[in-house]
């Protein structure tokens, strides 16, 4: 039955492959984007853009889009005061410094244009992290295994990271919901698609002291990475 459900997968990801262009480095986390690149479309995607772990297939890269998926722009907004104040999308670069990936709040993800760009993927639900997190051995070693490996992006460290899973995790840090940035290069927060209550929501959390991946709740407003996963 695995054999069966690795086969099928192998396949998709060879399917998108022949249909694509070269891959967009406008994926990359912490590399330098692009803003007049709209958005991320099927034909831009990659084999080499996604990674097959267990019965799911992830992206391998962070989102760095400034478009929902029908065109609409998502708003950048740099000025403390107006982050803490948002109920609508928004993103921003870490410090507003473009060396690093963009970070969302979690109204973007969960804005009904669609945050992840191209069709066919979406935002992780609590429970896919979840799945994930289980595959890779549970939350106690699970992290590890999905950290880039070094420490050109991690501090020192970076405890127990093989990337043995090819997630390729890196440090985006976060901005806190009333507008400050803290942990770059130590830890990296993503978004599910999953609310808790009206003003928090989901998320999931890798440090560079610890081999392990936590599972949290936190402030809708707050900035946190972005990683899509396949239907």
């Amino acid at each position: 039955m695995k054999t069966t459900i690795k086969t099928g997968l192998a396949a998709l990801i060879m399917l998108i492959a022949i249909s694509c262009k070269k891959e967009n480095t406008n994926m990359r986390a912490f590399a330098k984007t692009d803003d007049s690149a709209m958005q991320l479309s099927v034909s831009d995607l990659t084999a080499a853009d996604a990674v097959i772990i267990g019965t799911q297939v992830w992206m391998k890269k962070d989102l760095t889009t400034s478009y929902y998926r029908n065109g609409d722009k998502i708003p950048q907004v740099k000025d403390p005061a107006k982050w803490a104040k948002l109920t609508t999308g928004a993103w921003c670069w870490y410090n507003n410094d473009p060396r690093y990936g963009k970070l969302y709040n979690w109204y973007a993800v969960n804005d009904p244009r669609g945050l992840a760009p191209a069709a066919g993927w979406h935002i992780p639900s609590d429970a896919e992290w979840t799945a994930l997190t289980t595959f890779l051995g549970g939350y106690t070693v699970a992290g590890g295994k999905m950290k880039e490996t070094g420490t050109t992006h991690w501090l020192t460290p970076n405890a127990d990271a093989t990337n043995s899973s090819g997630f390729t995790a890196l440090p985006g840090g976060t901005r806190y919901y009333l507008g400050d940035f803290f942990d770059v290069g130590g830890y990296g927060y993503w978004w599910s698609s999953t609310e808790s209550d009206s003003q928090s929501a989901y998320h999931r959390l890798l440090t560079y002291f610890y081999g392990a991946i936590s599972r949290f709740t936190d402030y809708k407003t707050n900035g946190f990475s972005v990683r899509c996963i396949k239907d």
